[in-house]
């Protein structure tokens, strides 16, 4: 039997960008908690660095999908070395600043501007889709692409967070602005694979958040994102409760396994089931699959549960990414790519506030309550979602 997954490298240039793709990635989930480790180390309190790497956080939320749109319509050789000299530029003028125990504020600043790291999960899934649009491959691509996100943030924090500790505590950050800088380079000298740019018109120069189609589609991967740092806060808490914190690892491990292996068949599967009905199952059973959380009680019965908890994450982003494809105009694909992936990030910075204050004022088992509402939301989002684009059919957006 045919491995899907190695016919997806016998297009000429794939195994260059996805390598250099990979690299280029893995500055996202490593700046953030480079951030806090570093601050926390030098200022000796989680305050600031908090405020720091939420600063980032939010700025990297609102300044990739204008990276993105810039992309789609300048093209990625032109604007990647931009965007990531001025964010990772920005980064290290930020260690600098730490170094030198400059000013608060100036952390501030470069903090903001280090959010113009570009999104690069986007920029490789748009080559994929420039190579396989409208073929069974794409669908293997994208899973392949959400198996390499969940690999980037298992690989990432403590990567950076051990580089911190270990060497010094700006070491961390700094070796995600290096892996920025090579890995964009080699992206952008992979010219073969890159996306031509499409036709612009005038009318599709509104945000494309605002359509109705894009927005569903970025409420659903919130919801999922939120669930996500909810487990992630609660596992930690709850481990810590039962007297086993270094059984968080594990759990939080377990939940990754879940949703690799569980992205890696869906892609490998050949359905015949439309796009929009793809996606109500999944929001169904991303939904269902929340409850099991409310009924843990020791670390065994936490690990069953966040496992069955993960193993609908990665088949309803590839089907997420597959309908964003189809419902916007080629000429705005790595923006709204974009504008999703950027829903999961704002997502799961929502799970792990409002968790962490559920557990704070009513115990670590609370915060799942969190992640029963998101299922909610997930739900209502895949049924909205499945009404609005059709059973058979999708819609591009003007």
């Amino acid at each position: 039997m045919a491995n899907p997954y190695a016919e997806l490298f016998q297009a000429p240039g794939s195994r260059a960008f996805v390598l250099a793709g990979m690299l280029a990635r893995m500055p996202i989930s490593m700046t953030g908690i480079g951030l806090i480790t570093m601050l926390s180390q030098v200022h000796g309190g989680y305050g600031l660095a908090g405020a720091v790497a939420a600063t980032f956080a939010l700025s990297t939320a609102f300044c990739a999908p204008q990276v993105s749109r810039l992309v789609d319509r300048y093209g990625q050789g032109r604007i990647l070395p931009v965007a990531a000299s001025i964010g990772g530029g920005a980064l290290l003028l930020l260690l600098l600043c730490t170094r030198l125990q400059a000013p608060n504020w100036t952390l501030f600043i470069f903090a903001a501007l280090a959010g113009c790291i570009p999104n690069m999960s986007a920029m490789v899934r748009a080559r994929w889709t420039e190579l396989y649009r409208g073929q069974p491959r794409l669908q293997t691509a994208f899973a392949l692409e959400s198996v390499l996100d969940e690999v980037c943030f298992i690989l990432g924090p403590p990567l950076s967070v051990g580089l911190s500790v270990v060497l010094f505590p700006e070491a961390g950050p700094l070796i995600a602005a290096l892996m920025l800088a090579v890995g964009v380079t080699a992206f952008v000298l992979q010219r073969q694979s890159e996306p031509p740019v499409h036709e612009y018109h005038a009318h599709h120069g509104r945000w494309l958040i605002a359509s109705p189609s894009v927005l569903t589609l970025m409420i659903l991967l919130m919801a999922m994102g939120t669930i996500v740092g909810v487990v992630d806060v609660v596992s930690v808490a709850f481990a810590q409760h039962q007297g086993q914190p270094a059984a968080a690892s594990i759990v939080l491990s377990v939940y990754a396994i879940g949703s690799c292996l569980a992205g890696l068949a869906f892609g490998a599967l050949k359905l015949q089931t439309s796009l929009p009905r793809q996606f109500l199952y999944c929001g169904v059973a991303t939904a269902l699959t929340t409850l099991p959380l409310l009924l843990v009680v020791n670390i065994l019965g936490l690990s069953l549960a966040v496992f069955v908890s993960g193993l609908f994450f990665a088949p309803t982003l590839i089907v997420a990414m597959a309908l964003v494809e189809r419902v916007v105009p080629p000429s705005r694909l790595t923006e709204g790519m974009t504008w999703l992936i950027t829903g999961l990030s704002i997502g799961v910075a929502i799970g792990a506030v409002s968790s962490g204050w559920m557990i704070d004022h009513f115990g670590a088992a609370s915060g799942f309550w969190i992640a029963l509402v998101a299922g909610a939301v997930v739900l209502g989002a895949a049924v909205l979602g499945y009404r609005r684009l059709g059973d058979y059919s999708v819609t591009t957006v003007a």
